[in-house]
Parts: structure tokens; C-alpha cells; sequence
């Protein structure tokens, strides 16, 4: 793109360990002699680096689809300033083929597949330096045959214009077009020229001898561009509105084929988003319904259950309560005759102690009685 447009636009080269497809716009107010040109570039960062690339495309269809539907926002607009409105439908998508010299990968078949009814494809084949002549042109010949046998509809440069249908027949048969680029220049000659300098010589970027750049620039920037931005409203827009106007219930006729007005699509549509909306209250309604009979249900059967587990527990505690009653009566049993035990234990330990003492008394009257 830098050797495209002669400039060096922004950004920074991206890893190839991304997790996903990731699309980065940027756009561009570009200026050469009096003519100004906005541009955006639209890179597909990350594409073919998964090792599952089954939904590689998505990510581009998606974008290109969300340019459509905010176009078609802005044209179902009341009051719409299209003539000011800064449109960002994808005009061109230039399609880098690697230069395999083999056949196109299934992803690239894929890819374009599901591209061609929403964006003008012009395919590319990449760094084109790196196979010969002979088999580049076998190579050429063996994507194009893909191409059609898989049934990719690639952007044909109009030739229904007297002024310009001899050069765009002529170009038609170059594609895909094989292109170099370089950014650094070199002295050839007495002219300096962006070309890539290797050990065995020079390939020119802008020598039609060395590949197709030249004829890259020419049909995209100068011959047709107008009618790229056309093939995109008229053909690829067109498909999109029709598509999603169908889809939101919109017809030109009704069933007998009879003019069908704008404000009676409307009111149908109405009726029927009116119906819907009853339909899915009611079943709301139902639904709530059934949910507060089931935890009603839930609630009695929780309750049940609490109180069927109060009475074991009530049982439970009478059950204790009245073992520890026995217990203590037995215990106080027990402490009762353990008393009467010792208060007779006193009493005849009294009643030996006083028998004890008599006799004591006796033997020292006798005793005394001996003396004198």
C-alpha cells in the first residue's frame, strides 16, 4: 500500500501468534497536485496464522456487513445527509495470494467464496519475485481455472465503456495480477526507481517486464475507480438491503403480485411484532405463574419437613428429659440412703465412744479404792 499510494502510512507489523482475525481500519486524507483523496485501508490482521482456520472469514464478513448495515441506517434516516456522510463500505479487497506456483489453498477458496457477493475482489499474487516467469504464468493460469471451477466471481474491469473497454479486455487477461513492492529506491540507470536489489540483480517494481504493479495502479486508481464504487453500491450494497429489507418484512407486492404500500407493510409488521409481543407476555406470565406454584410447592414441602424434624427433636428432648428425671431420682435415692447409713454410723460410733468411757470411770474407782 506505501508503494501503492507513493506515502508511508501508519501502523506497526503484527505478531503471527494473534488468537483470532482482528480488522484494523485506518483512514487517510491523501493529496496529490489538486486532487484530494480519503482513504481507508482495512487490514485483516492475524488471517491464516490459526491452526484452525475454519472461521477465518467471519471476522471480514462480519465488518464488511456492519459497513452495509450502517450505511442503510443512515439511509432509512427521516431527514439523511448522504451527500456529506463519510462512507465506509469496502470498495476493493485486494486479495494476496502467496506464491505458491502450486494451486489456491482451500482457505483462499473459502475466503473469496464467501466475499464475492459482498466486496469487489481483485486477486493478488504476492511477493511474485519469488517463481519464475514460466511458472508464474502457469500459476495465473491454474488460480483462474480454480476460481471459476469453484464458482469465486472475481472483479471484472468493466469493458461496456467505449473509452475504456479495450485496455480493461486487455487487463482482464493479466489477472491475477503478480506484484512486487518496495519502498526503498535505487539509481538505475540515470533515474532513481523503487526496485529490491538481491545478489543475482534488481527487480523494478514499476518495469511491466519485471510484474504486473504497474497495471495494479493503473485500473485500480486511475481507469476504475469511480466504477468499483459503483459495482459496490448498485450491485453489493443492493444485495445487502435487499436481503435485510426482506428480512425485516418488507415486499414491493403482496400475494397478488398488486402494489404494496409502505404504510401497510408497516402496520403488518406492527400487528405482527404486537402479536408476538402478547404471545411472549403471556408465556412470561404463565411461566411466572408456574414458578410461583412450584416454590409454593417447595416452600409447603420445606415447611413439612421442618416441622416433622421439630417434632423428633421435641420427642427427643422429652425422651432425655425424662431419662435425665430418672437419673436424678435415682441419684437423689442414693444420696438419701447414703445419708441415713452415716447418721447410724454417727449414732453407734456415739453410743461406743459414750459405753467406752463408763467403763474407764469403773476401772479408776477400783483403782483408787486398791490405793487406800
Amino acid at each position: 500500500m506505501d508503494t501503492l499510494f507513493n506515502t508511508k502510512f501508519e501502523g506497526d507489523p503484527a505478531s503471527h501468534s494473534q488468537p483470532g482475525v482482528q480488522l484494523k481500519s485506518n483512514t487517510y486524507d491523501l493529496q496529490e497536485s489538486n486532487v484530494n483523496l480519503k482513504l481507508t485501508i482495512v487490514s485483516t490482521v492475524g488471517f491464516g496464522d490459526q491452526i484452525n482456520k475454519e472461521d477465518s472469514y467471519k471476522p471480514i464478513v462480519e465488518f464488511i456487513d456492519a459497513q452495509f448495515e450502517a450505511y442503510l441506517q443512515e439511509e432509512l434516516k427521516i431527514k439523511r445527509v448522504l451527500h456529506n456522510y463519510h462512507d465506509t463500505r469496502i470498495h476493493a479487497c485486494l486479495y494476496f495470494i502467496a506464491p505458491t506456483g502450486h494451486s489456491l489453498k482451500s482457505l483462499d477458496l473459502v475466503t473469496m467464496k464467501k466475499l464475492d457477493s459482498k466486496v469487489n475482489i481483485i486477486p493478488i499474487i504476492a511477493k511474485s519475485d519469488a517463481i519464475s516467469k514460466s511458472e508464474l504464468t502457469k500459476f495465473k493460469i491454474k488460480i483462474t481455472s480454480e476460481l471459476v471451477s469453484n464458482g469465486v466471481q472475481i472483479y471484472q474491469f468493466p469493458t461496456d465503456d467505449e473509452s475504456v473497454a479495450e485496455i480493461n479486455g486487455t487487463m482482464n487477461a493479466h489477472l491475477p495480477f503478480a506484484v512486487i513492492g518496495s519502498t526503498e529506491e535505487l539509481k538505475i540507470g540515470n533515474k532513481m526507481m523503487k526496485a529490491r536489489q538481491y545478489p543475482w540483480g534488481t527487480v523494478q517494481v514499476e518495469n511491466e517486464a519485471h510484474c504486473d504493479f504497474v497495471k495494479l495502479r493503473e485500473m485500480l486508481i486511475r481507469v476504475n475507480m469511480e466504477d468499483l464504487r459503483e459495482q459496490t453500491h448498485t450491485r453489493h450494497y443492493e444485495l445487502y438491503r435487499r436481503c435485510k429489507l426482506e428480512e425485516m418484512g418488507f415486499k414491493d407486492t403482496d400475494p397478488d403480485s398488486k402494489p404494496f404500500s409502505l404504510q401497510e407493510t408497516y402496520e403488518a409488521k406492527r400487528n405482527e411484532f404486537l402479536g408476538e409481543l402478547q404471545k411472549k407476555e403471556e408465556a412470561m406470565r404463565q411461566m411466572f405463574v408456574q414458578r410461583v406454584k412450584e416454590k409454593e410447592a417447595e416452600l409447603k414441602e420445606a415447611e413439612k419437613e421442618l416441622h416433622e424434624k421439630f417434632d423428633r427433636l421435641k420427642k427427643l428432648h422429652q425422651d432425655e428429659k425424662k431419662k435425665l428425671e430418672d437419673k436424678k431420682k435415682s441419684l437423689d435415692d442414693e444420696v438419701n440412703a447414703f445419708k441415713q447409713r452415716k447418721t447410724a454410723a454417727e449414732l453407734l460410733q456415739s453410743q461406743a465412744q459414750q459405753a467406752g468411757g463408763s467403763q474407764t470411770l469403773k476401772r479408776d474407782k477400783e483403782r483408787k479404792k486398791s490405793l487406800f
